[in-house]
């Protein structure tokens, strides 16, 4: 069985985190990730606190085991959703879009154990400075919103950076990558497109449609003049921001008003024309919906499969 020290440090079976999607990664997710040993996330994304706490409580409900959630530093209700995850005794949470530094005295006070998603080595050093448990590190094959650097390039120089553990995530599917991303010294994975098609996740039907009928150069990457990278799959939406991003004709502030609702369009009513449906390179490697513990143990037994493999290779 694959055990590494973060399933030691997290009370967790196996070295798999569940990305914390927006509009997605929801308590019904999270807690079938995590009864299946892995790390279930929910997703604060730009809700209130009621929302999340609504959320974590229903999670309580489904699992007895840890559950982390995501919080999206550049959302309105910040400020508002890091007191909810004190107050209900979150013990794991990841963090994007922004610098925790401000929450760090008050979660770490309260024994949470925050892991910050980076893309960058000087963002993962300034993590650990800060007091981060570990980090993800996060390359630019994942779906959402991306930086620059790949998961073979960053992840280790991450792990060569700091001290912390280091969970890779980016074009991660099954086990392949899994064994991948502990060669390059990641002690664990975070996967969300993979997650995207889990019977758990309550995405729109349409979603999971489009992943499972992907190839592999069926995402496109918008937002770079914004500053705002994102990856996607193809469709009138994605094609048409790109164009008008590429005219100079067009402001960013208009741009940005064009991307407001896209996703949620996708995910909740699974509008193929005018919805955003964020998703990782490696979607056209998934090719079947399945029960969230079965894609956890089955990338867990592929990785050790591989791995136990690995000596064929070397004379």
């Amino acid at each position: 069985m694959l055990h590494t020290p973060i399933c030691d440090l997290l009370g967790i079976e196996y070295p798999v985190f569940q990305g914390g999607m927006a509009w997605i990664a929801d308590a019904d997710l999270a807690a079938a990730v995590s009864n299946g040993g892995g790390l279930g996330i929910i997703s604060a994304m730009n809700a209130n606190g009621d929302w999340l706490r609504g959320q974590i409580r229903k999670a309580k409900t489904l699992t007895d085991k840890p559950f982390g959630v995501n919080i999206m530093l550049m959302s309105p209700f910040a400020d508002e959703v890091a007191k909810v995850v004190v107050e209900e005794g979150v013990k794991v949470l990841t963090t994007g879009a922004g610098n925790p530094g401000k929450y760090m005295a008050a979660w770490r006070e309260a024994g949470i154990q925050v892991i910050p998603v980076v893309a960058s080595v000087g963002l993962a050093r300034m993590m650990e400075r800060s007091g981060a448990t570990a980090v993800v590190a996060e390359g630019s094959e994942s779906g959402g919103h991306i930086g620059e650097e790949t998961t073979m390039a960053l992840v280790p120089q991450v792990c060569d950076s700091v001290k912390i553990p280091v969970i890779a995530a980016g074009g991660i599917a099954d086990g392949r990558g899994m064994a991948a991303a502990f060669m390059l010294g990641a002690c664990g994975v975070q996967m969300g497109t993979r997650f995207l098609v889990a019977n758990e996740c309550n995405v729109h039907q349409n979603y999971k449609k489009r992943i499972l009928k992907a190839k592999d150069i069926d995402t496109i990457v918008t937002g770079r003049r914004q500053g705002d990278a994102t990856r996607s799959l193809k469709n009138r939406f994605s094609r048409d921001f790109s164009k008008a991003e590429m005219s100079m004709d067009i402001p960013v502030s208009e741009l940005e008003k064009r991307g407001v609702g896209a996703l949620r369009r996708a995910a909740v009513e699974g509008d193929e024309t005018t919805g955003c449906f964020l998703a990782g390179q490696i979607a056209g490697l998934i090719k079947k919906e399945q029960p969230a513990a079965e894609i956890v143990h089955e990338i867990c037994a592929q990785a050790e499969e591989m791995l136990k493999g690995a000596p064929k290779w070397v004379r």
